[in-house]
């Protein structure tokens, strides 16, 4: 049940699972002078090299021009979407839901949770960590261990997170203090 599409070319020792699909189109449109939306054919390929391992229903776009790249190593989960022109660096590990929109660029050696988001043109470093339901609207430099959405240092995140889990227990204090306050 694997579908792999012109031009795409494949390293040595990958595993590819079942319902893949590599070198399909990737999403591109542009409005024409009529308002309406026109596809933007999509003339690249994908390149995927050696001791590459990819998940059950996964998809890997071809580039609109140019290649997607899965670099050596890359180990994707099931259910990911990548899409158009990105690359993805050497021994990446990507888990389940993941999309990652057209031109983005993953560094070598990161390690990204189930259901993230990436938008386009996202520049992410090396050695980064993304926590899972991430939502990265931003570059990110090497060696981030990031979480939230939108995408904030993981370590703030949690800080945030516990300030805001208490929120209805600060407003009742609050309002027991201006009571206070008026007698």
């Amino acid at each position: 049940g694997v579908i792999i599409l012109n031009q795409t070319h494949i390293g040595e020792e990958c595993i590819i699972n079942s319902g893949v699909i590599i070198g399909s189109e990737g999403f591109g449109f542009n409005k024409n002078e009529a308002g309406k939306y026109v596809k933007i054919p999509q003339l690249g390929n994908v390149v995927i090299k050696d001791n590459v391992e990819i998940g059950a229903n996964t998809t890997i776009d071809r580039a609109t021009l140019g290649s997607t790249i899965i670099n050596e190593g890359v180990k994707l989960d099931n259910l990911i979407q990548i899409a158009h022109n990105v690359v993805i660096g050497s021994d990446t590990v990507i888990a389940a839901q993941t999309g990652i929109a057209g031109s983005s660029k993953i560094g070598a050696r990161c390690k990204i949770g189930g259901q993230v988001g990436i938008i386009s043109h996202i520049n992410i470093g090396d050695d980064v960590q993304i926590q899972a339901q991430t939502g990265v609207i931003n570059d990110i430099a090497n060696k981030n261990i990031i979480q939230g959405t939108p995408a904030i240092d993981f370590r703030s995140f949690y800080k945030s997170y516990s300030i805001f889990k208490n929120l209805p227990n600060f407003e009742s204090r609050i309002r027991e203090i201006e009571k206070k306050s008026k007698k």
